[in-house]
C-alpha cells in the first residue's frame, strides 16, 4: 500500500485526488491519518451485503457492524464515502438486497456500484451452483431488482457510479451461471422508465410520452422493448422530448386530452 502511495506523490499537484477501494474491516483510525497524508480522496468499501447470514455464507471475513463502523469513520475524517454491494449472492434473496439498499441509504455515500454476482468456473459458488444448493437470479429477475435499487438511491440522490461489471473476455468464457450483460445498466434503466410511465399511463390509449433528449433510447429499450410492452397493452405511443425533464422523468399525455 505504501509504495502504491508513494509512487503517486511526483504527481500530487497534477491530479484533485486518489480513490481507492478495500474491505470494511481494514479501515481503522489510524489507516485514515495515513490516507489522508498521501491525499487519498475516496474510499469505497467492499460491503456487498448488510445481512450477516450472506456474509457468512460467502466467507466474506466481515459484518454488516463493520461496514457502519467503517463508514462512519470515513465520514467522520473527511473522506468520500463509497460502497458496493454485490446483488444474488448465496444465502441472498430480493428481500435482504432491498434491505442492503436501505441500509446503505442510512450510511448517506457519495457514490454507490451495483454488481449483480456472477458465478465463475472453478470457485466454491460454482460448486454450490453445479450442485443445486445455490440458485442464482435469472437475468430478467436481476433486472427488476437492480431498477428498484436504482430508484430507491435516486430517490435519496445518492450517485450510481456503475452497475453491473466492465466488460472483458476472460468473464464472458469463464462465466458459469449469473446471466452476465454487457448493457446491464441500460437494461435496468429501460426497466426504471416502464415503472414510471406505467404509473402514469391515461385511459386514452393514444398517448404522448415527453422525456429528456437525452433519455430516448434508454426509454425505448432495446429491440423497442418498452414501445413493444405498452403496445401489447393497447397504447399507441408518440415519443417527444423535453429538455426540462430530468434524467428519469416522464410526462404521459392522452392525445386530444
Amino acid at each position: 500500500m505504501l509504495s502504491l502511495l508513494e509512487a503517486t506523490e511526483p504527481y500530487a499537484d497534477r491530479f484533485m485526488g486518489i480513490r481507492i477501494s478495500t474491505r470494511p474491516d481494514y479501515i481503522d483510525h489510524k489507516i485514515l491519518v495515513l490516507l489522508k497524508k498521501y491525499k487519498v480522496t475516496t474510499i469505497e468499501l467492499g460491503a456487498q451485503s448488510m445481512n450477516d447470514e450472506v456474509l457468512r455464507a460467502n466467507n466474506r471475513g466481515h459484518s454488516s457492524d463493520d461496514v457502519k463502523n467503517a463508514a462512519k469513520l470515513i465520514k467522520q475524517h473527511g473522506f468520500n464515502l463509497g460502497l458496493q454491494m454485490m446483488t444474488g449472492l448465496y444465502k441472498a434473496t430480493p428481500e435482504s438486497d432491498l434491505l442492503t439498499a436501505n441500509e446503505f441509504v442510512k450510511l448517506n455515500p457519495d457514490c454507490l456500484r451495483i454488481y449483480p454476482t456472477v458465478v465463475m468456473k472453478n470457485t466454491e459458488l460454482a460448486d454450490l451452483y453445479l450442485n443445486g444448493v445455490y440458485k442464482t437470479y435469472n437475468l430478467e429477475e436481476s433486472v427488476r431488482l437492480c431498477a428498484e435499487i436504482m430508484m430507491l438511491f435516486e430517490e435519496h440522490s445518492i450517485n450510481i457510479i456503475r452497475v453491473g461489471l466492465h466488460y472483458n473476455d476472460e468473464l464472458v468464457e469463464n462465466q458459469l451461471a449469473g446471466d452476465y450483460h454487457p448493457a446491464f445498466k441500460e437494461l435496468c434503466e429501460t426497466e426504471i422508465f416502464y415503472k414510471y410511465i406505467k404509473s402514469k399511463l391515461t385511459v386514452n390509449k393514444n398517448i404522448i410520452i415527453y422525456v429528456n433528449p437525452k433519455s430516448v433510447s434508454k426509454l425505448i429499450g432495446q429491440n423497442k422493448t418498452n414501445i413493444k410492452r405498452l403496445s401489447e397493452l393497447g397504447y399507441n405511443v408518440t415519443l417527444k422530448t423535453d429538455d426540462t425533464l430530468g434524467k428519469y422523468e416522464v410526462k404521459v399525455k392522452g392525445k386530444g386530452d
